[in-house]
């Protein structure tokens, strides 16, 4: 063999030995993408040539498909029965998949909407619907444990109320982990509903700002599995506690193997949704006493873990920070790393 090609398919071999393993089945997988990874471009009224905004669930569709997607999931309010059989046409012309995002109804009174909102996704294909039982991340939004025992009651009525209609229509609903529920919280209450129309949407990277270790989390949902928001994470330390960061899939720390083969065991047609949100780092203030107002459940132990992973996983660089860009540099990032994420997935 002469030197060039053997030192050619040296570095190859290597390289193969160095990749992290994922499941063979992936292959056969196309990752789809959360209508929150384009938190800038998602906003109709964005003025940009090159990365205009996008007008409805149609715009969204259309790029996705282009940057080699295999599905949406996406916002559903307030669409009409007419622009839901628009959706159903153009994703199947595309042969993409369609998941939607939904709002739970709070009261008895907001059950009809939420019954509208449900068929129109329906009508338009989708299966499966996510969504959230708190809009704001639990630690800025709860300060005391009657505040979270209120949420709790809450979040467990508006499940319970949109239980009959997902069931009605035979549609899929997700709880996410959303900053907001403990992964057993969640599970309790999941298990204590015991529907097969209602379970879990995993948020791989979401509960690290609530102490836990994601695989810990992912094992805990996964018998619940709907399906999920799949992103790499990056943190660093501050003052108060840590900073949490979305990054480009293979340049944080989750490990994703691991947390895709949790997913597959338990649900083999799980999707994968990216949800990779450009924006600053977020502040988990663990370190101050205000943040523990409603963690009963959350020893010092796992803060002591968690603050020896944060540590041990120093970025090489300061986390990314957006919020000093113009719209253009906003955008182009935005589009970047959701492009690196795709790379990524095709590629590994």
């Amino acid at each position: 063999m002469k030197r060039r090609k053997f030192l050619q398919n040296a570095t190859l071999g290597f390289t193969a030995l160095s990749l992290p393993k994922f499941p063979p089945f992936l292959a056969e997988t196309r990752m789809g993408v959360v209508v929150h990874s384009y938190a800038f471009r998602g906003n109709p009224k964005v003025e940009s040539k090159k990365y205009p905004g996008f007008q409805n669930a149609i715009d969204l569709m259309e790029h996705c498909h282009q940057i080699g997607a295999g599905g949406i999931q996406v916002v559903v309010k307030d669409w009409s029965s007419d622009f839901a059989k628009k959706v159903r046409e153009r994703r199947e012309k595309l042969g993409m998949y369609l998941e939607g995002s939904i709002g739970l109804p709070k009261t008895a009174a907001d059950v009809a909407t939420f019954e509208t909102e449900v068929k129109n996704a329906k009508e338009a294909g989708a299966h499966i619907l996510r969504t959230v039982s708190l809009g704001g991340r639990r630690y800025e939004t709860l300060h005391s444990p009657e505040a979270f025992q209120e949420f709790k009651k809450n979040a467990t009525l508006a499940i319970q109320l949109a239980e009959p209609i997902v069931r009605k229509y035979q549609v899929k609903l997700g709880i996410e982990n959303h900053k907001d529920w403990l992964a057993s919280e969640l599970a309790a209450t999941l298990k204590q509903l015991s529907s097969e129309w209602v379970g879990a949407t995993l948020d791989f990277g979401n509960n690290i700002a609530l102490l836990e270790d994601p695989i810990t989390t992912a094992q805990t949902l996964a018998p619940y599995l709907m399906s999920t928001h799949i992103k790499d994470m990056a943190v660093e330390e501050y003052a108060s506690g840590f900073l949490l960061s979305e990054v480009p899939m293979g340049k944080g720390i989750l490990d994703l193997p691991k947390l895709i083969s949790i997913c597959k065991q338990h649900n083999p047609n799980v999707t994968f949704n990216l949800e990779m949100i450009t924006r600053d780092p977020l502040e988990i203030p663990c370190l101050n006493n205000d943040y523990w107002a409603t963690f009963s459940g959350v020893s010092g132990s796992e803060l002591a873990r968690m603050l020896q992973m944060v540590r041990k996983n120093k970025p090489k660089s300061a986390l990314p920070r957006v919020a000093q860009l113009s719209l253009d540099e906003k955008l182009a990032a935005e589009e970047d790393n959701i492009v690196q994420s795709f790379d990524y997935w095709k590629q590994h």
